[in-house]
């Protein structure tokens, strides 16, 4: 019988080839415990604790929760964020982050321009105010009082400040009481600010909404 011999070279090749297996089949397994391990790294940022319909905050409308990095919005606050006492703007779901832009203050006015002030105004109707929202355009009309002191027939009311930028309904809640008069927060610019001011301290205001999406120069 005839016997054949294995050359030495290729048992180290098998050998070489046996290992290289081995390392492959390691940095597989590797590979699939690390895709399959949660990845526990995250961003901490405040959200609204419940449906909050605007207004002024209090610490027990926010809490912490944690987000995937990548997924939480700019301009989101952080713990520690100074909340109680500001303005929230319009109405945040339960669980939503809170950020710069839904709370009233610099972030919300850099949209307006630099010379833009938030100036708080009462309207008449809260009807009327209720059927606003953060965004929305508005001509604000004054009228001295229902009814003229001289010929007995009823006054005209003039627009006082035009095409002026909605930034907060704070009380446009459905608790918010129907007697009284309705708190509005506009961008508005320093002299419509005077105006308005002068207006409210002489008469009563009332709001004209201009449709959503139309442009100031229309």
């Amino acid at each position: 019988m005839r016997v054949i011999r294995r050359l030495p070279g290729r048992r180290l090749l098998e050998r070489r080839r046996r290992l290289l297996a081995g390392v492959l089949a390691a940095l597989a397994a590797a590979c699939a415990v690390t895709a399959l391990r949660p990845d526990t790294s995250s961003v901490t940022v405040l959200a609204a604790a419940r449906d909050l319909p605007g207004g002024v905050l209090s610490p027990g409308d926010v809490r912490p929760v944690a987000l995937r990095p990548g997924t939480a919005p700019e301009g989101a606050l952080r713990p520690g964020s100074p909340v109680a006492g500001r303005v929230l703007t319009g109405p945040v779901r339960r669980g939503e982050p809170l950020t710069d832009v839904r709370l009233l203050g610099p972030g919300l006015l850099a949209a307006h321009g630099p010379q833009a002030v938030a100036t708080p105004i009462r309207v008449a109707d809260p009807g009327s105010a209720r059927l606003l929202s953060p965004g929305d355009v508005i001509d604000v009309l004054a009228a001295t009082s229902a009814w003229d002191g001289a010929g007995g027939g009823p006054a005209s009311a003039r627009v006082v400040a035009e095409d002026v930028s909605v930034l907060a309904v704070p009380e446009s809640g459905p608790e918010s009481d129907s007697g009284r008069d309705a708190l509005l927060v506009l961008a508005t610019t320093p002299d419509q600010a005077v105006e308005l001011a002068s207006a409210q301290a002489g008469g009563r205001l009332s709001i004209a909404i201009t449709p959503r999406g139309a442009s100031p120069e229309q």
